[in-house]
């Protein structure tokens, strides 16, 4: 007697609702990440009491943190993950170790704990992205993957840049604990979703039905399949996949795309804030509104670009928008540097600060996503050889796990490199060596990323 669907089972599997569930965790795990930077050194100077002098130390010693540990925790979670055809266990888990971390974070009792919340924060988020992006590969067809990912990293952009947004304005406005509020509304509605949603049943019983086949169609393409897998015990196994995966310079280049989006993305993040201060007296508010000049252009033409990797490539949109970026991120640095008195705080500083912010978020839509893209086709494409070759379940959590590795990466080193640039040769110095790190890759991108468009040739675009 078969097993009765669940209530509402045919829109709470849908394809819809499940990307709908992985977007709301991913702007949730990022959102958790900016949320924090506006008010750190409200944190750590008058609830710790800590000297000001102190704040940019300990500001980069916190983002870097998250990073740091995301590095470590990621391939440990998606070899796990990679075991079990069960993607909605791994994100509530994921999602109470958000919960725990940010009321650590929240609470700031004393510089242990705060320290300790952002370490649970920066494990449970590296868990709900490595799986929820997994979910995105195992669900989302090749043709409408360059959209679908264009949509996820809006979400993904979106709570990075939104998270300072809203925290500096609510810090502002109403307070310290009302601006708390906000992350903690936002993970109540992810777990919502999350224990709504039911993965589709077909999914699951794939292996079932191979297996009641066996006897009757012993010489089936898919017998084959097993046999082969069985000849292949390595084939799970993490030196596998990532020797594979590795050994393909489009993957390098792919991850070296995520490492500098979020490298630039952190610096600006661990950094702007004083600089702001220091060159406009801006406090929290107006600083949390830069960076949603940051955001907005892309929030709403990130899915379009999606839609015109689909169909065009990843090579030359991503070469190009690295090449804009490079001149963009020199410009930043410009306002308020005494060596030009042309952009000074009293003359053309802040406008042209500001239309600097919003071109820089216009033309970053043509690179963001356009990694973690880069990667899913590479293993899209090698499984398409051979179904079996990352292993029974496929390669998808660890392909996003090296993702979230480079992600890791540029949360670490953006800040530390920003950081320490800023504060030893100053802010403009610091955002001409980004603007060095963007030539590099529009260079790499172009000589490295695929050329045709998923729609006309499948995954290997």
């Amino acid at each position: 007697m078969e097993k009765p669907l669940p209530a509402g089972y045919r829109w709470r599997s849908s394809r819809t609702f499940i990307v709908f569930t992985v977007t709301v965790a991913l702007f949730a795990e990022t959102f958790l990440y900016g949320f924090v930077v506006p008010i750190l050194s409200h944190m750590i100077e008058v609830r710790l009491g800590i000297d000001p002098s102190e704040t940019q130390r300990y500001t980069t010693a916190l983002l870097s943190l998250h990073g740091f540990l995301g590095v470590i925790a990621a391939p440990i979670i998606a070899h796990f993950a990679d075991k079990t055809p069960n993607r909605k266990l791994p994100l509530l888990l994921a999602l109470g170790g958000c919960f725990v971390g940010t009321t650590l974070v929240a609470l700031t009792l004393n510089v242990t704990t705060l320290f300790a919340g952002r370490m649970m924060q920066s494990i449970a988020g590296c868990a709900a992205w490595v799986v929820g992006f997994a979910m995105l590969t195992d669900y989302i067809d090749a043709d409408n993957m360059g959209a679908t990912m264009g949509l996820a990293m809006t979400f993904v952009t979106a709570g990075i840049i939104s998270g300072p947004t809203v925290a500096g304005v609510m810090l502002e406005l109403f307070g310290y604990w009302s601006a708390w509020s906000v992350p903690l509304v936002v993970l109540a509605v992810d777990i919502v979703a999350r224990l709504i949603m039911v993965e589709p049943m077909d999914q699951a019983k794939a292996p079932t039905s191979q297996d009641e086949t066996t006897g009757l169609l012993s010489d089936s393409p898919e017998d084959q399949l097993a046999a082969d897998d069985s000849a292949r015990p390595d084939a799970s196994s993490p030196g596998h996949f990532y020797k594979i995966m590795l050994s393909d310079a489009r993957v390098l280049v792919g991850l070296a795309n995520t490492l500098g989006m979020c490298s630039i993305l952190s610096g600006l993040e661990a950094t702007l804030p004083l600089h702001l201060r220091d060159a406009f007296n801006w406090g929290s508010l107006p600083t949390g509104l830069m960076f949603f000049c940051l955001q907005i252009p892309s929030f709403f033409l990130a899915a379009a670009a999606g839609w015109m990797r689909d169909r065009q490539g990843l090579r030359n949109p991503t070469a190009l928008g690295w090449f804009l970026l490079a001149p963009l991120l020199w410009l930043l640095g410009v306002p308020g540097d005494a060596k030009f008195p042309w952009a000074s705080a009293d003359a053309h500083g802040k406008p042209m600060f500001i239309a600097t912010m919003l071109s820089f978020g216009l033309f970053s839509m043509l690179v963001r996503g356009a990694g973690s893209l880069q990667v899913t086709f590479v293993v899209k494409e090698k499984q398409a050889k051979d179904p079996l070759i990352f292993g029974p379940h496929g390669g998808s959590s660890r392909s996003f796990s090296m993702v979230e590795m480079a992600f890791g990466v540029g949360s670490m080193v953006g800040p530390l490199l920003a950081g320490s640039l800023s504060e030893s040769y100053g802010y403009y110095y610091s955002t001409m060596v980004l603007a060095i790190l963007c030539l590099v890759l529009s260079v790499a991108s172009y000589k490295y990323f695929d050329t045709r468009s998923t729609r006309s040739d499948g995954p290997n675009a």
